[in-house]
């Protein structure tokens, strides 16, 4: 997959959202995508300790530990923007 094809798929994704809404689904996939990067990265560089990727493996670990931890942030952030939307709905 290359970056114009992440790009098509991001524009899918929000096309018909609002700015609140697109916030909020951005946040909420960055959230996901570096939790299963963090879990597939410390997979491996468990399975290859002693071999020559073991290090960039390690390094990517560490770097997506850190991705998880700024991306719940903005999750948070985000669902704070959302949650007057909630209630347009129901008058």
């Amino acid at each position: 997959m290359n970056q114009t094809s992440v790009d098509t798929l991001l524009s899918e994704y929000l096309e018909g959202l609002g700015p609140e809404e697109s916030a909020l689904a951005l946040a909420a996939l960055i959230n996901r995508a570096v939790a299963r990067l963090h879990t597939l990265a410390r997979t491996e560089a468990a399975a290859r300790k002693e071999q020559p990727d073991w290090p960039t493996w390690a390094q990517l670990q560490n770097a997506s530990r850190s991705l998880v931890l700024q991306s719940s942030t903005c999750r948070d952030l985000a669902t704070r923007l959302a949650e007057p939307l909630k209630g347009k709905g129901d008058a």
